[in-house]
């Protein structure tokens, strides 16, 4: 007997090696300990606004545990966390990226942290990794959408085929998939279903380029271009709530659905705050402020969203690749930017 207990707890211990998690629970020791820790960075793509929401609503649950936000676009996140690991910099303690084959080539690299947190038991399998390195913590739509004082409902385009029409020339706005994770993923999604030839004759149409899906609802929100071509969802609500004059489109095509999720990375300077903050960003209550005050899409089953707003199972849907597209990421954009610039 007593042999059969050393080699049974032999065979937890390496199990607990290979790195296969079970969902932990936020215990009291953890939290003692995250709180000698002090403090949790986060690098992470959400809009600035949600991510210090959700750092405020940390805060307040956790008083004695800080949270440093780190917000850029995620192809941005990526090369910052590529360079500092090159350099020997381990800096990042939780990660969120809207490029979710990031998170496929993280744990290609062995650098992510095992750890399931407790609501993502309750999360559709898709939505997770099956070795429980990451999971889904938001969702956006990368949408179209236009501004009402500058185009009447009736003239405004309904999927990307009309943005080829002359009078939209020197009128429209997208984002850069060299910056933003949910632009890379919305265009690899365009071109799979429309093909590069689309994008091309899109180009002769003088498209205005920013870095971020978070920064062209900000464009057609002032007036400076009339119709964006992708942006993200969440952004397009939050600019609605302040009553700015734009619209959201679902392109009749369809709408890119990117994925969005969190991870903790193996050395993380503070792996107890790491787990707590990783726990609280998919608990219920989290998941509904982000919905609330961010307009993200949410995965957690608790979740509802606010009246108004169009469910899911009314619009049509192009669900993201990351495993498709991780191989092909550095050829769409070098494709993308000798197409449109940089």
């Amino acid at each position: 007997m007593h042999t059969l207990r050393i080699r049974l707890l032999a065979a937890s211990f390496a199990l607990a090696l290979a790195g296969v998690a079970t969902a932990q629970e936020t215990t009291q020791a953890m939290v003692a300990a995250a709180v000698k820790e002090g403090k949790v960075v986060w690098y992470t793509s959400v809009d600035v606004k949600v991510a210090e929401a959700i750092a405020k609503a940390f805060r307040a649950a956790y008083p004695g545990i800080e949270v440093d936000v780190e917000r850029s676009g995620s192809e941005r996140v990526l090369q910052r966390i590529n360079q500092e690991y090159q350099s020997g910099i381990k800096n990042v303690d939780v990660v969120n990226s809207s490029d979710a084959s990031h998170f496929i080539f993280w744990k290609q690299q062995k650098w992510l942290a095992a750890h399931v947190p407790p609501d993502v038991k309750r999360f559709p399998p898709q939505y997770k990794d099956p070795d429980g390195y990451y999971a889904t913590w938001r969702a956006t739509l990368s949408v179209m959408g236009y501004n009402t004082n500058l185009v009447d409902a009736k003239d405004a385009p309904t999927g990307y085929m009309d943005l080829l029409d002359p009078k939209w020339k020197g009128k429209l706005v997208k984002s850069h998939p060299g910056y933003s994770g949910t632009s890379l993923t919305g265009t690899y999604a365009i071109t799979k279903l429309l093909g590069w030839e689309y994008l091309e004759k899109l180009s002769k149409q003088q498209v205005q380029q920013l870095q971020s899906t978070t920064a062209t609802p900000k464009s057609i929100a002032s007036g400076e271009r009339a119709v964006m071509i992708d942006g993200n969802e969440y952004n397009m609500f939050i600019e609605i709530d302040a009553k700015s004059p734009v619209k959201i489109i679902y392109p009749n095509e369809g709408t890119p659905f990117v994925t969005s999720p969190t991870a903790i990375f193996a050395a993380a300077p503070h792996p107890n705050a790491a787990r707590v903050f990783q726990n609280f960003l998919y608990t219920a209550k989290t998941q509904q402020l982000a919905v609330d005050e961010g307009g993200t899409r949410s995965l957690h089953p608790d979740v509802k969203d606010p009246p108004g707003r169009t469910p899911l199972a009314q619009i049509k849907l192009l669900p993201d690749d990351p495993v498709a597209m991780l191989p092909q990421v550095a050829e769409i954009k070098k494709r993308y930017t000798a197409i449109f610039g940089n």
